[in-house]
């Protein structure tokens, strides 16, 4: 190398083919598309589980009435394996939702002793019989799943086909 090669050429002697083929412009704007593709894409995510009903579904037996004491409450899966509801029977019939907050997706239980439903994550709580935000950030209901206590004695969930 010459006296006139500057110093960070003699400091880092290796070329490669092609190194100004990626201009830092266009990288940025690679950048920028490759973010703006990543928002788009969980906004999109987003609005499909805000949009989504989880009343749908064929209808099914979940548990026997005599199996939940009044006051109580029961876990099972509905409308799919992996979406958990919560059940709770009361003194003339039952109520169940999804067991996911509206909000983040925490999950809700019953809190009997203030008869609420209650999300420990950001403190959301739901009214009992309709679901509706009574309390916290969230701003929808909790999914609501529409309950049956048939003449055998089972309880099902009734759903809505798609």
């Amino acid at each position: 190398m010459s006296e006139t090669t500057p110093i960070w050429k003699r400091d880092f002697p290796y070329e490669a083919a092609g190194e100004e083929d990626v201009t830092r412009r266009e990288f940025a704007r690679y950048l920028v598309l490759g973010a703006g593709a990543l928002a788009a894409g969980n906004v999109g995510l987003a609005a499909w589980t805000q949009l989504r009903s989880i009343n749908t579904g064929s209808p099914r037996a979940i548990v026997a009435l005599d199996a939940v004491p009044i006051g109580e409450t029961y876990l099972f899966d509905y409308p799919s394996a992996s979406d958990p509801a919560i059940l709770l029977r009361l003194d003339d019939g039952v109520v169940a939702f999804s067991q996911k907050c509206t909000h983040l997706g925490c999950v809700v239980f019953y809190e009997p002793e203030e008869e609420r439903w209650h999300c420990p994550c950001h403190e959301g709580n739901f009214d009992t019989l309709s679901g509706d935000v009574i309390s916290g950030p969230p701003t929808r209901p909790l999914g609501r799943i529409d309950m049956e206590v048939r003449d055998d004695g089972m309880i099902w969930a009734l759903g809505q086909p798609e």
